[in-house]
């Protein structure tokens, strides 16, 4: 995958197509386990940027479940993002924020207000 997200993460996943995303959606809105999904794309120098600090946090915040989805990989369940990065927070299988644009502090702060 482009962007160097690393598939390997047990806290991270990445789905790569429409039918993977939609089953990642479907398990974060029947779990009680907080989530925040990162929209990006590879083209996005902003997504980019942020993508390794995405990464680490992922191993910092044990509690939550991270989701990278690339809009141009899942066009289908994406076509609701108009920016990116953005980044959707959910708690009991709901989605109960949402952040624009980049920022290492930020996300680390929402992330530490959802986990």
């Amino acid at each position: 995958m482009e962007g160097g997200v690393k598939k390997d993460l047990s806290n991270l996943k990445t789905p790569s197509t429409d039918d993977e995303f939609t089953d990642t959606l479907l398990q974060i809105r029947a779990s009680k386990t907080p989530a925040v999904i990162n929209y990006g794309a590879s083209w996005c120098r902003v997504c980019n940027q942020i993508l390794p600090a995405f990464q680490k946090f992922s191993k910092e915040f044990p509690k939550l479940s991270f989701v990278y989805a690339d809009i141009d990989e899942c066009p289908e369940t994406t076509q609701q993002i108009r920016y990116t990065p953005t980044f959707q927070f959910y708690r009991d299988g709901e989605r109960v924020d949402e952040m624009f644009g980049a920022g290492e502090e930020r996300l680390r702060d929402r992330l530490w207000l959802h986990s």
